[in-house]
C-alpha cells in the first residue's frame, strides 16, 4: 500500500508540474514516467507470480511481476477518456469547415494512409510487432491510442513512448515553423473550465457511455470496446445534440490519464527500455517523414479549398492541438476553420485506426 501511496504522490506532482508547461495529457505521460521509473528502480507496486515457473523473461528476479490493475477501473478510466474525446464532436465547432468538410476528411484519410504505411515499416523492425508499428505511428489521440493498445494485442510500452515522441516534435515544431517559415508569433491559448452544471450533465453522458457504449460495443465486437463504445455513444450524441453541453470532469479525466499512464509505466523493465531504445532511431525518422508527408497534404489541401497555406498547415499538422490553437489565435488566423479540422482528424484516427493497425498487421504477418 506504501508504494501504491509514492506513486500516487508522485505522479500528482510530476502532472502538476508538466501542466505548468502545458504538457498535452500531462497526467498520462506523468503516470507513464514516473511507474516506469519506479519499476525499473524496483520500487514499483508488485505481486507475486503464482509460480516461478510463469514468470516472463522481462520480470524480476524475485518472482514478483507488475500489478495489472483491476480491469473495471482500467474499462472505466477508458470509457472517461472515450466520453471525452466523442464531446470534441461539438457540431458548431465542426461547422467551422463549411463546405471544406469533404476535403479535410480525404486528408484525414491521406495521413491515416500515412501513418500506416510509416507504422508497416516499423514493424518490419526484428523488436517491434506489426501491429504494435501501425498503432505506435498513428497520427493522432496518442492518449485514446495507449489506452486501447493492450486491448488490441499491442506493446502499450512501446506505443506510448514513441506516440509522446510525436507529440513532443510536433509541439516544438509547431512554433518554430510558425515563425521561420510563415512568420507568425506564437502565445498562450486558454481553454475555458467547464462550469459545475455542464459536468453533472457529463457525468450522466458518462453513466450513459459506459453502461451502453461497452456492452453494445462487445456485442458487436468492436475493437477496444470499452474507449471505442463511449466515444461512439458520445460523439452521436454530440452531433444530435443530445449531449447538450456536457463537458467531462477535469478531476476525472486526470484520474483516468494517470491510470492509462500506470498500466503502461508498471510494465517496463531495463531489457524493455533498452529495446525501445534501439526502435527509437527508426521511429524517430519515421515520424518526421509523416511530419513532412502531412505538411505536403497541407500544401494540397489549401491549393483545394482556398485556405491560407499557414491555416492548411496547422489544420494537417500530426497532433499538439493545444500548440496549434495557440498559433491559429496569435496568428489571426481561420481558428474555426483550423480546430474543426484538427478534432475530425482526431476522431478519424481513434475510430478507423484500430482496424487499420489490425487489417496491416495481419497482412504483414502473412
Amino acid at each position: 500500500m506504501r508504494r501504491w501511496i509514492v506513486l500516487a504522490l508522485l505522479t500528482a506532482i510530476a502532472t502538476y508540474l508538466l501542466e505548468l508547461l502545458e504538457v498535452d495529457a500531462a497526467a498520462l505521460f506523468a503516470g507513464l514516467v514516473v511507474a516506469g521509473a519506479l519499476a525499473i528502480a524496483g520500487l514499483a507496486p508488485r505481486r507475486r507470480s503464482p509460480s516461478r515457473d510463469s514468470v516472463d523473461s522481462d520480470d524480476p528476479a524475485d518472482g514478483s511481476t507488475p500489478p495489472a490493475l483491476p480491469r473495471p477501473a482500467m474499462l472505466a478510466a477508458q470509457g472517461v477518456l472515450g466520453v471525452y474525446i466523442g464531446t470534441m464532436a461539438d457540431p458548431e465547432t465542426l461547422s467551422g469547415l463549411g463546405s471544406s468538410w469533404f476535403p479535410v476528411l480525404a486528408v484525414g484519410l491521406g495521413t491515416l494512409a500515412l501513418s500506416v504505411v510509416g507504422g508497416a515499416l516499423l514493424g518490419l523492425h526484428r523488436l517491434v510487432d506489426p501491429l504494435t508499428g501501425s498503432l505506435a505511428l498513428v497520427a493522432g489521440g496518442a492518449s485514446g491510442l495507449v489506452a486501447l493498445t493492450r486491448e488490441l494485442g499491442g506493446d502499450e510500452r512501446m506505443v506510448a513512448v514513441i506516440q509522446y515522441l510525436r507529440v513532443a516534435l510536433v509541439t516544438i515544431t509547431i512554433p518554430l515553423v510558425a515563425s521561420v517559415v510563415f512568420d507568425a508569433q506564437s502565445s498562450d491559448a486558454s481553454v475555458a473550465a467547464p462550469s459545475a452544471g455542464d459536468q453533472a450533465w457529463g457525468l450522466v453522458l458518462l453513466a450513459v457511455g459506459l453502461g451502453v457504449g461497452i456492452p453494445v460495443g462487445r456485442l458487436i465486437h468492436l475493437p477496444a470496446a470499452g474507449l471505442l463504445g463511449p466515444m461512439a455513444v458520445a460523439t452521436i450524441a454530440e452531433l444530435t445534440g443530445l449531449a447538450g453541453d456536457a463537458a467531462v470532469s477535469t478531476i476525472l479525466l486526470t484520474v483516468a490519464y494517470a491510470l492509462i499512464g500506470w498500466q503502461a509505466g508498471l510494465g517496463f523493465t531495463m531489457d524493455r527500455l533498452r529495446a525501445i531504445g534501439r526502435v527509437l532511431p527508426a521511429a524517430l525518422v519515421l515520424i518526421l517523414a509523416i511530419g513532412v508527408g502531412c505538411a505536403l497534404l497541407g500544401v494540397l489541401l489549401s491549393a483545394w479549398t482556398g485556405e491560407s497555406m499557414f491555416d492548411c498547415y496547422l489544420a494537417t499538422t500530426p497532433g499538439g492541438i493545444y500548440a496549434v490553437l495557440a498559433a491559429a489565435t496569435a496568428a489571426g488566423s481561420n481558428v474555426a476553420f483550423v480546430v474543426a479540422a484538427q478534432i475530425l482528424r482526431v476522431l478519424l484516427m481513434l475510430f478507423v485506426a484500430p482496424f487499420a493497425a489490425r487489417a496491416a498487421a495481419r497482412r504483414l504477418a502473412r
